[in-house]
């Protein structure tokens, strides 16, 4: 039995030097983050500490912890020149964690290159991370599609994750969690309906953050003439920031087998009670079976 968190973070010192070695956003400068559309952030190094990292992991009770690069930092929408460095990083310092690390890969969607996306995935990544917000319209599958293709051809699953704020979001520090990341995935979830899933048939997918609570949208979606459609076992979405309230109204949309667990580690913790208050049966499924399911496609 292993048990799966499939959202997490975690910085390895090539990814962070290469952020370093920038002058522009997306970069470091110390530990200080520098990004568009949000103020800097501090980020704690012991969040980052490799050795401290899968202490926690242990912990947790983890079996497999899914680490991926933070989409909202920008990286996936840089000219490629200046992304692959930092993908190349990321894969680099990724493919080398230890147990129980595992991690998603990540590629440049400003311009498309399924052949270094595929070079990437040899070095055994579980699947492919793209930002939300790439995915949000019939225009972002269609550019992504060689992506997505890829992924169906090597029966590896998606992980849909938010991408950059805006430039020229002002809020407090919560905003860009609370609004635009929400934002996205909401448009997400409903984009792959219409526009991925007609084009994929057979791509597993999951959205981050329960998917902006998209799916608790169902009556409204019915009520304004959305297609009636039958529950798909391949769409998947993962629990992180969330609790009981906003689990147990997701599993009555969608049912137990759509929930795996995802923590956005170090940003939120696991939950303390991993059924999230629906009993044991939920946390087998949420931890263990469902994330089976979507990693491998097999029960």
């Amino acid at each position: 039995m292993t048990t799966v968190d499939v959202h997490q973070h975690l910085w390895t010192p090539s990814l962070i030097e290469a952020l370093r070695t920038r002058r522009e956003p997306p970069f470091l400068d110390g530990w200080t983050l520098f990004l568009h559309g949000e103020p800097p952030y501090d980020i704690p190094p012991a969040d980052h500490d490799i050795a401290r990292r899968t202490e926690l992991a242990a912990s947790d009770g983890l079996g497999r912890a899914l680490v991926s690069l933070s989409a909202p930092i920008g990286v996936e929408w840089l000219p490629p020149a200046q992304a692959r460095p930092l993908l190349d990083a990321y894969h680099h310092g990724a493919a080398e964690l230890p147990a129980p690390f595992g991690a998603w890969a990540a590629a440049c969607v400003r311009e498309i290159d399924a052949d270094a996306t595929a070079k990437d995935l040899d070095r055994g990544f579980v699947g492919l991370q793209l930002p939300a917000n790439a995915l949000a319209d019939a225009a972002g599958y269609a550019r992504c599609a060689p992506l997505l293709d890829l992924l169906e051809d090597r029966n590896l699953p998606l992980f849909v994750h938010p991408g950059p704020a805006p430039d020229g979001s002002e809020g407090p520090a919560w905003w860009p969690a609370m609004v635009p990341y929400v934002q996205q995935m909401h448009s997400a979830w409903f984009a792959f309906r219409a526009f991925g899933r007609p084009r994929h048939p057979r791509l597993r997918v999951c959205f981050a953050l329960l998917a902006g609570l998209a799916p608790l949208h169902g009556e409204r979606f019915a009520a304004r003439g959305g297609p009636q459609q039958e529950a798909d076992p391949s769409m998947f979405v993962e629990t992180s920031s969330y609790g009981p309230a906003a689990v147990d109204a997701i599993v009555r949309a969608l049912g137990p087998a759509a929930v795996v667990q995802g923590s956005d580690r170090p940003y939120a913790k696991p939950p303390r009670h991993p059924g999230f208050g629906l009993g044991g049966a939920a946390a087998y499924a949420f931890r263990v079976a469902n994330p089976r399911r979507l990693l491998t496609g097999k029960e």
